[in-house]
């Protein structure tokens, strides 16, 4: 488990997050689904998967930042039309609605780029009737997660559990209220972002991603459990 100061690297903080939804998920779930958020998500979603012997894919959503700042989130688009907007956005700190539909299409177009270069030709996976995992490196303003849970809904899951090895403690919470369960093992009350919890926390590049899928999609999941089942995680 992680200590206060949390994790040495994504692939630390994925095999963590692993062992508490193994504790959390109780007897190992059949069908089960993990999804990653691009793209630093994945890597995590990655050792999530392998772990607990699922099918991993990749769930594109993407953060509608501040005209100006756009490290500050005023909220996420996803597949299938969904957005979600901070409270008081438009009017936020001066933004009118034209920014926010201009910023709206400028990250549907990336959507739709990742969409072609991660997936290729591959269909998306079947969710309804399923457990599904939607995994993020960390959760802060839970925008980007929000728009997340509403695309997965929309398609019917059997149980939807929010995953995260960090998160913002009202955050958290909050979705709590949008999801079936939300595992997350570290929460600080002085949270102030994801990164600050992490001993390497680089960008995780398209071609990191790519590879994670390839291998995850190369081996079948009931295989990847029979593998990795019966190891410790560290």
């Amino acid at each position: 488990m992680p200590d206060a100061k949390g994790y040495q690297d994504r692939q630390h903080a994925g095999r963590a997050l692993a062992r508490r939804l193994r504790h959390e998920l109780g007897p190992k779930q059949a069908d089960l689904l993990v999804l990653g958020l691009p793209r630093g998500g994945v890597p995590v979603a990655f050792e999530v998967a392998r772990l607990l012997g699922a099918e991993l894919d990749v769930l594109l959503v993407r953060k509608l930042g501040m005209p100006h700042h756009e490290e500050y989130a005023m909220g996420a688009i996803g597949s299938g039309g969904v957005r979600v907007l901070q409270p008081g956005v438009p009017g936020r700190m001066g933004v009118t609605q034209e920014q926010v539909d201009e910023v709206t299409r400028r990250e549907l177009l990336e959507l739709e780029r990742r969409d072609r270069r991660y997936r290729g030709g591959r269909p998306p996976p079947r969710i309804a009737g399923r457990c599904v995992i939607v995994v993020d490196d960390g959760i802060a303003t839970g925008s980007t997660m929000a728009a997340a849970l509403q695309v997965v809904r929309r398609q019917g899951p059997a149980r939807l559990v929010v995953a995260a090895p960090v998160g913002a403690p009202d955050t958290v919470a909050l979705l709590e209220s949008q999801a079936d369960q939300v595992v997350c093992p570290l929460a600080p009350s002085r949270f102030q972002a994801v990164g600050q919890y992490y001993g390497a926390f680089g960008q995780t590049g398209d071609e990191e991603v790519q590879d994670l899928l390839a291998q995850a999609w190369a081996t079948p999941a009931a295989q990847r459990g029979q593998q990795d089942g019966q190891q410790h995680v560290q």
